[in-house]
């Protein structure tokens, strides 16, 4: 058994980690802030080499990562900190966002508290995520009483996608467009700091930013918010099956993999893998001294 101390997660940002308030600051100079999802410590080092801003550990990793195909709902909170744990240990500069997974947070106060707690206390998170307005507002309050800023997340919230008739578009009415409106005031003058705005029309989202201080991170919601947030395996060209329509997709990692990993197999199978410069060799002397044993 090892007997080294567990590293505890950090009290105060690291150096050069970029700081909540800054992100006020960027909204205020009309600086787009980036944020990209991860899971892994690799694709949190890979993110924080590219100089993106934030990096959400997201509960999209049900379905991405995990083999849920339709549904963020069943990942737990253990598996959330597994893998915030990891991609903390990637990223230095991005803020990490724990996204707070379904069941963490709408039994009580007390629960999101505990929880986010979690995320910042075992897993180095910096911040948390959860989603919806209504009875999410108290919890929002308190996480934050306790010391922990959220972000908040409106429009096609996947948590409650079966309540909302599936992955659709919200805000489309002028009624429910205003409601949104009015959550998002309702979640600022709680005290999140910022807001992704997702699968919402992009008049919509845009009046948000402009009626809001604290900026928005859009996902299909225009050109007009504040920031920009892909899946990673969205923009990546990772994921199998259709994606939103929101998505570009920068790159066909995918099918890269799978020629690459059907080159390996063919060079195991005919020999070719592993060549001399792939072996180490044995000295002179000691090769005729084994083969005589």
């Amino acid at each position: 058994m090892s007997i080294r101390p567990r590293t505890p997660a950090p009290a105060t940002p690291a150096p050069g980690k970029l700081a909540l308030p800054e992100l006020a600051e960027m909204k205020r100079r009309g600086e787009k802030i980036v944020m990209v999802t991860a899971y892994d410590a690799s694709s949190g080092k890979l993110a924080d080499a590219a100089g993106v801003d934030l990096i959400l550990v997201g509960d999209s990793a049900a379905m991405v990562v995990l083999g849920h195909e339709s549904s963020t709902v069943p990942v737990t909170m253990d598996e959330m900190l597994f893998m915030t744990r990891a991609v903390t240990r990637g990223a230095r500069r991005p803020l990490v966002v724990g996204d707070l997974p379904f069941g963490s947070y709408q039994v009580s106060d007390e629960d999101a508290v505990r929880n986010a707690i979690r995320f910042v206390k075992e897993a180095g998170a910096d911040v948390v995520k959860l989603e919806g307005a209504g009875p999410s507002l108290a919890r929002v309050q308190a996480i934050v009483g306790a010391g922990i800023g959220v972000m908040g997340h409106l429009g096609l919230t996947p948590q409650s996608a079966t309540v909302l008739g599936g992955f659709k578009t919200q805000g489309r009415t002028a009624e429910k467009a205003q409601q949104l409106l009015e959550d998002a005031r309702a979640l600022e003058a709680a005290g999140c700091f910022a807001l992704v705005l997702e699968a919402v029309p992009a008049p919509v989202a845009e009046r948000i930013t402009a009626a809001l201080s604290i900026p928005t991170i859009g996902i299909g919601a225009g050109s007009g918010c504040d920031g920009q947030v892909l899946v990673w395996h969205d923009l990546l060209g990772l994921h199998d099956g259709p994606t939103p329509r929101f998505v570009k997709q920068y790159a066909d990692l995918k099918e890269e993999i799978r020629q690459a990993l059907e080159a390996y197999a063919g060079e195991v199978r005919s020999g070719a893998f592993p060549a001399e410069q792939h072996t180490y060799a044995m000295p002179a002397e000691e090769l005729p001294r084994f083969e005589r044993a």
